[in-house]
């Protein structure tokens, strides 16, 4: 898993009655986009470090377009 800052993180809820979350990655701790990230979730505003499991997809943020 790869990701800059600014992408979204998608965490698929484990179980039944569980909601997917987004968080915005602000900060990213590993090598070359590599875990751990500090992210903020979307939902609560809430802030963790984390290292995302199989249940959780990077969102690449937009290239911005030059011209």
């Amino acid at each position: 898993m790869q990701a800059s800052v600014g992408d979204k993180l998608l965490v698929h809820g484990r179980t039944v009655g569980h909601h997917d979350r987004t968080a915005e990655v602000l900060q990213v701790l590993g090598e070359n986009g590599t875990p751990p990230y500090r992210v903020k979730f979307d939902d609560d505003g809430h802030e963790a470090l984390m290292s995302p499991g199989p249940d959780a997809v990077v969102r690449h943020r937009p290239e911005a377009k030059s011209g």
